[in-house]
């Protein structure tokens, strides 16, 4: 049962498709009678959709065929086109159910962000044309990943998730009740159970625990969505597309709410460790490292500086891998001006990470999780923590072993099935 049993009175749903659910005809299909019976259900609906399967995967390799660095413009112009084909496609399929349906490209739907191009951001939300279409009882699509630049009325695109982003803010706007994330999998688990076959699914999660575990490499929801959802307070529901169960609730923590001590478990196997030695032990060096870093657009995580010696120090930080290449060549820009030893790179890391609320006022957690990675015989390379986190970086062929390992150890399946009941 949803939190507060809300969906029992739901006014406005917002439904989000992903690439797999609609990645043929009939799937399209499918999906067009789960939106025909939310409709029929008494909730007015807005259904957004990404391109079908791999079309966005084939547009970038038509590009990279035509152009070895293709115009960052005409690349969103090439890339809008996959989700504008669904949506059209889908408004299709439920005309034939008999539904009056009216799609909507991101710029028709008021969707404006700034001018950086293939990773945009939303800057402003107006959806007139979707309320005047919700009104006059119309289904509503729209074209998920992509929007307009408000500055130069270019069309944009959302980058990784941005499907999912569109979703979340078109749910803030339109003020929905509700905002269901449909995918090819039930709901978010206590770690990815094709790693732990004994993974449960949990019933509910709170916006900043799923926040920490879409950083630290949950697929089930994309990590810039669920900041906008944590910040504009939209209640998300992960969900299967093909099967009517109920899925996994992220929403506002609730003074009444259960809290795992370890709700989950994330890992990534795409990340890389950089270490510039021999760094300048004075104030500004670090400053000036990591602005070369964001100039390149590089997202920098887990950073870590060693006590300073005669005056020099050691400075490692991750980065996701494929960007492990201009990160490199950032650092040697600025090499000569900062006057550090070497960049030391290592490509074969992974990070595990703990999640849960409960963390915050329960001690004792970090020293369990590293006594069970000793016993594995696994060595811990760097640590990272936040208030509800605890990162360790460590060997990448030791990631699946150690996930494996804290799932027993703190019994999440267990956890999971208690709180559901709860």
């Amino acid at each position: 049962m949803a939190p507060d049993d809300k969906e029992t009175a739901i006014a406005l749903r917002v439904m989000k498709f992903g690439g797999s659910s609609v990645a043929d005809a009939e799937k399209i299909r499918t999906v067009a009678r789960r939106i025909a019976d939310a409709k029929e259900s008494g909730d007015d609906v807005v259904a957004v959709v990404s391109a079908r399967g791999k079309t966005t995967d084939g547009l970038v390799a038509d590009a990279m065929e035509i152009s070895a660095r293709p115009d960052p413009r005409e690349m969103d112009m090439l890339l809008s086109t996959g989700e504008r084909i669904s949506c059209a496609l889908m408004a299709m399929a439920l005309h034939d159910l008999g539904h009056e349906a009216e799609s909507f490209t991101g710029s028709q739907a008021g969707i404006f962000t700034d001018a950086q191009h293939t990773k945009a951001h939303i800057l402003e939300m107006q959806p007139h044309r979707l309320e005047e279409s919700l009104k006059a009882g119309r289904i509503v699509l729209v074209a998920g990943f992509q929007g307009m630049s408000k500055e130069d009325k270019n069309v944009t695109t959302l980058g990784r998730g941005g499907s999912d982003t569109t979703a979340v803010a078109l749910a803030s706007a339109l003020n929905a009740s509700v905002c269901e994330i449909h995918s090819d999998v039930v709901g978010v688990f206590t770690a990815d159970p094709r790693i732990v076959p004994g993974a449960a699914k949990l019933a509910r999660i709170t916006h900043e625990e799923m926040l920490e575990m879409a950083a630290m490499g949950s697929k089930v929801l994309a990590l810039r969505a669920v900041e906008f959802a944590r910040n504009h307070d939209v209640r998300l529901h992960a969900r299967s597309t093909f099967l009517p169960v109920e899925g996994t609730w992220i929403i506002k923590e609730t003074p009444d709410m259960e809290q795992a001590i370890v709700s989950g478990i994330a890992h990534r196997s795409d990340e890389a460790k950089i270490t510039v030695t021999g760094v300048r032990d004075q104030p500004g060096i670090a400053a000036a490292i990591f602005t070369a870093l964001a100039d390149a657009l590089i997202n920098v995580d887990t950073i870590i500086q060693n006590i300073g010696i005669h005056g020099h120090a050691d400075l490692s930080f991750t980065v996701p891998l494929v960007e492990l290449t201009p990160a490199r060549d950032a650092l040697e820009s600025v090499r000569g001006t900062l006057q550090f030893d070497d960049v030391i790179t290592d490509d074969q890391i992974g990070k595990v990470t703990l999640v849960g609320a409960g963390m915050k006022s329960n001690p004792g957690v970090a020293a369990k999780m590293f006594r069970v990675l000793a016993a594995e015989g696994i060595n811990i390379q760097m640590i990272d923590t936040s208030t509800i986190r605890i990162s360790v970086v460590i060997d990448r062929r030791d990631v699946e072993r150690s996930v494996r390992a804290l799932h027993d150890a703190f019994d999440l399946t267990s956890e999971a099935a208690r709180r559901a009941n709860v």
